[in-house]
């Protein structure tokens, strides 16, 4: 079998092994992140599925970056808080448990399928049919639960308990009210079949054929708020990424309205010129240094109003060098100390990189019947809503602190990264690129 021709990371052998599939038989980094990310909603189904959204930061060779934003887009019309199906469950992660909110009334426009075939038709080599193969055969032919995998699943049970549907996506054949034990094989054959239709028919498949109509009329009834109008209008958006020059190399992050770029690129640029290489890593200068800055990006989300989005003019204003360098000094002039997401990174031998963060909240526990698609929480995500449940405006994309990233090396190389963790995932970002550039730590170091 020939090698791929590229490389691919993630959070599971069997989305990484999608993507060197699709390397190996002549497709692109834009085809294998792709393959990666439908393969994902099988290996990774409490992570990852077609009924959420995500980005994609694509570097073409020797092309111009852009940001691909599929992610969800809230609906165009609210119901009366009492007619919403919304309600709380507890997570429980063994020493602590966390609230978060499902039903039909926390769903929002999913918006994968039309990135899988907007970034496909774009930016891909082979045919969208060879793209999804991978993840089409594993969904019918099963995919071994691991240990991650059974321990995610377990961290969620009352949303896949909210529902038999939901339940089956973790379930054996033969036990299907019971979460498989790590070892067991799932199928999802029924997604395998949506996944072929998709590319055989296009996104108007999904966004307008049987699944949206079966969707809509099921939100009208029990309790949610997406309508026909707001899956027949959705549509990705091509943006250009937020560019910044630190440490000597060139950083592309999120774009707006999502904050999560900005507030990296902001972090890093405080955290320049702190000589924080002259100490050792995991120092205590280190250390302060590091958590001061990212305090200050929090600060900064909250008093400059980013919990929701953030424009290109304040971006700008942000991160003007004259601004940034002012910060610092009051910032460092003692020098004292004052959940469910995925992240697919591929590089290809022709230069092209592609990093794709991609995530489905927690899932609200609505199975759209007959394609194995668990359906988005994300208008109950409290990192989300921080002004409070409901309060979104209609008909606007949501912003996400998900921030798939590339870095251009001094020496001429190039990184893609990105994280999985929610309002976890900047500070994240920050310091794997902070390891790698102030302590010329490898990769595999830095992560």
């Amino acid at each position: 079998m020939a090698e791929p021709a590229g490389i691919a990371a993630s959070g599971h052998r069997e989305t990484s092994g999608a993507a060197a599939r699709v390397l190996r038989e002549g497709g692109n980094a834009f085809d294998a992140v792709l393959a990666a990310m439908c393969t994902a909603c099988v290996a990774e189904p409490m992570l990852s599925s077609l009924g959420g959204g995500g980005f994609l930061m694509a570097q073409p060779g020797g092309g111009k970056a852009s940001v691909y934003d599929f992610f969800v887009q809230t609906p165009s019309q609210k119901r009366p808080v009492e007619e919403l199906d919304f309600y709380p469950i507890l997570a429980d992660f063994g020493t602590a448990t966390q609230e978060f909110h499902i039903g039909m009334g926390s769903m929002a426009v999913p918006g994968m399928v039309a990135g899988l075939c907007e970034i496909s038709a774009q930016l891909g080599r082979l045919p969208l049919a060879e793209v999804v193969a991978p993840a089409a055969e594993l969904a019918r032919n099963g995919v071994r639960i691991n240990n991650f995998q059974n321990y995610i699943t377990h961290i969620l049970l009352p949303i896949l308990q909210a529902s038999p549907e939901a339940m089956k996506l973790v379930a054996t054949a033969d036990s299907p009210d019971q979460v498989a034990a790590a070892g067991e094989i799932v199928r999802n054959p029924g997604f395998a079949d949506v996944l072929e239709q998709i590319a055989s028919e296009g996104p108007a498949f999904f966004y307008q054929g049987e699944p949206a109509q079966r969707l809509a009329r099921d939100n009208r009834e029990m309790g949610g708020m997406l309508r026909m109008e707001d899956l027949r209008d959705y549509a990705v958006v091509r943006r250009e990424p937020v560019r910044f020059q630190s440490h000597g190399a060139s950083f592309l992050f999120n774009s707006p309205p999502s904050p999560s770029g900005c507030l990296v690129a902001y972090a890093l640029g405080l955290l320049a010129d702190q000589a924080l290489s002259e100490h050792r890593w995991g120092h205590a200068w280190h250390c302060k240094s590091l958590v001061r800055a990212m305090h200050a990006a929090g600060r900064l989300r909250r008093e400059a109003g980013l919990d929701l989005e953030v424009s290109e003019e304040a971006v700008a204003k942000i991160l003007d060098p004259e601004n940034l360098r002012a910060l610092r000094e009051s910032l460092f002039a003692d020098r004292l100390f004052s959940r469910g997401t995925t992240q697919i990174s591929v590089a290809d031998a022709e230069g092209n990189l592609a990093s794709m963060t991609i995530s489905n909240g927690e899932g609200c526990a609505y199975v759209l019947p007959g394609t194995g698609i668990m359906l988005n929480n994300m208008l109950g995500e409290q990192d989300l809503s921080p002004r409070g449940f409901h309060q979104w405006r209609e008909g606007t994309r949501m912003a996400s602190m998900m921030c798939p990233s590339v870095a251009s090396l001094p020496d001429g190389g190039w990184v893609a990264l990105g994280s999985g963790g929610s309002n976890r995932i900047r500070s994240a970002v920050l310091q794997v690129l902070i390891n790698m550039f102030e302590f010329g730590q490898t990769l595999e170091q830095a992560v």
